[in-house]
């Protein structure tokens, strides 16, 4: 069976920019089942693992159509580890095959230091050279066409972020589906933000992580055209747009942010007409900055709230937005609830641990302990978000546990700070979190990212320190605020726009020694 098999079969299914390079419907169809060929001619078959090291190009879906379509786990891996990253998952989800590009080829070469175990039994780079690797596309230029017969179609295994230890594998029972036309119910969002034939989809994200590997395959599965960005850039989001007149994108709040400090003359050059709905998830976005975005984009940017575990999801759509702001919505999947530290359940406006029953299931790979401990008494499943329902049952997020500071005995939570910090006109990122202080146990400690890095120079940088001080004070109570600001150049965000707080906190906290 062809993907979207009502598609006209050259129809580009995958358009990179800014290379401008399309595979066709036709093109990916038959790609990926040459690569399930060879997965079956190499003894790797339903519930294996084939471990995916390849960067945002032309050959990425490929190898997940072909994984999927032979029942097989696929596990994504960051092209930005280092070989002994790497082999860490490769050996933890015990791939028995590994799919590499050619950006990656120095970390191939020294993954078997890494590896006791050995390589997986069949391990393909793409158009490059290296010993005891095939070499892609030339290993399967023999193969045929045609489908694989696979009873049960294979599913994401996918690793989380491992911002505090190392990253774990998040593994789902395989539906029990055959392989077929497309990723069905693997996102409930899809559905309601209207992705259709006629779409034209953006993914400005690596595609190693879960939210844009699954969405591309999902608007690929209806027919629609996937715009992948080979590396984001704030003003060539706005070229994508116009230039393949996107209707749907998937955006992370940092990307909002870096476009909206753009100069203006800049923002305002480009037609953007074509947008019908946009959505963005994986970190909290600052009330200020959706707002400023819906000022400029209109009230199409909806957002969700998930994680890779698939625990729970809720949604809300920019107009409901308005009303509440700061909502992540209502749940679509499974049912929120709010806990205390010892596990009873919160009234509304009570801020607790959030809980979901009724997710997808999943258990943390080769971890049970770390599978026991995301459960409650009642079985319900948290990933370490902290926040409160209101009235109506919209969910708010105040913070993620392991980020809270306790200064004096009081909870503090650095998302309000943050997203203080970001409403400002001249900062571009910032992270705030509790360092040692002998009296206090912690004190609160902001670090921040300026859109001029000038203004953190010299005296500069005090002044610009106490404005940013004087705007916290006039915006939240006097404990909340920072006893002092830093400065960075760039801030240790993953590519899913996700804030790694722990080489700041060593630092500063190293500081004060």
């Amino acid at each position: 069976m062809r993907l979207a098999e009502h598609v006209p079969p050259d129809k580009p299914a995958v358009v990179l920019h800014p290379s401008g390079t399309v595979v066709t419907f036709a093109d990916l169809d038959a790609r990926a089942n040459r690569i399930a060929h060879l997965l079956r001619g190499h003894g790797v078959g339903p519930g294996d693992t084939v471990a995916i090291l390849i960067d945002n190009n032309p050959h990425v879906h490929a190898v997940m159509w072909a994984a999927r379509r032979s029942g097989c786990y696929y596990t994504l891996i960051n092209s930005g580890l280092t070989a002994a990253e790497v082999a860490y998952i490769v050996a933890d989800c015990n791939a028995r095959a590994l799919f590499a590009s050619a950006s990656v080829r120095q970390v191939c070469a020294e993954l078997p230091d890494h590896l006791p175990g050995g390589l997986p039994q069949l391990t393909v780079i793409a158009e490059a050279e290296l010993d005891g690797w095939l070499r892609y596309p030339d290993c399967v230029a023999g193969q045929p066409v045609s489908p694989v017969d696979c009873g049960e179609e294979g599913d994401l295994l996918q690793y989380s972020s491992g911002s505090t230890g190392r990253p774990k594998g998040i593994r789902r029972p395989r539906g029990g589906r055959r392989p077929a036309t497309g990723a069905r119910g693997t996102t409930p969002v899809f559905e309601l933000v209207g992705v259709t034939e006629d779409s034209v989809y953006l993914s400005p994200a690596p595609l190693y992580h879960t939210a844009p590997a699954m969405w591309t395959m999902c608007a690929q599965s209806v027919g629609a055209t996937t715009v992948v960005m080979q590396r984001f850039d704030a003003e060539q989001a706005l070229e994508c747009i116009q230039r393949y007149r996107v209707t749907h994108a998937q955006f992370v709040p940092t990307m909002f942010v870096k476009m909206l400090r753009l100069p203006e003359n800049t923002r305002r050059a480009y037609d953007l007409s074509s947008l019908r709905r946009v959505v963005h998830a994986s970190a909290p976005c600052p009330p200020d900055i959706k707002r400023e975005m819906i000022d400029w984009w209109g009230p199409i940017i909806d957002e969700y709230y998930s994680s890779s575990e698939g625990a729970g999801i809720t949604f809300i759509r920019a107009e409901e937005w308005l009303t509440r702001p700061g909502s992540v919505g209502r749940p679509i999947l499974g049912t929120p609830h709010i806990l205390d530290e010892f596990g009873a359940e919160l009234p509304p406006g009570e801020v607790g641990d959030i809980y979901f029953d009724g997710g997808y299931p999943f258990a943390y790979l080769n971890d049970e302990a770390k599978t026991r401990a995301a459960r409650s008494p009642q079985g319900w499943v948290t990933v370490g978000d902290v926040g409160y329902l209101d009235e109506d049952g919209y969910l708010y997020l105040t913070d993620r546990r392991h980020h809270m500071i306790i200064s004096g005995g009081v909870n503090i939570y650095p998302q309000e700070i943050e997203n203080a910090l970001l409403s400002h006109p001249l900062v571009v990122d910032a992270a705030v979190f509790g360092v040692p202080d002998e009296v206090m146990g912690q004190s609160v400690k902001a670090v921040v990212q300026l859109t001029d890095p000038l203004l953190a120079e010299g005296e500069r940088a005090d002044a610009m320190a106490d404005e940013l001080l004087t705007w916290l004070r006039a915006r939240l109570a006097r404990y909340k605020c920072p006893r002092s600001i830093s400065f960075e150049d760039e801030l240790p965000r993953t590519d899913a726009g996700k804030l790694n707080k722990q080489p700041l906190i060593a630092k500063y906290s190293a500081a004060l020694r």
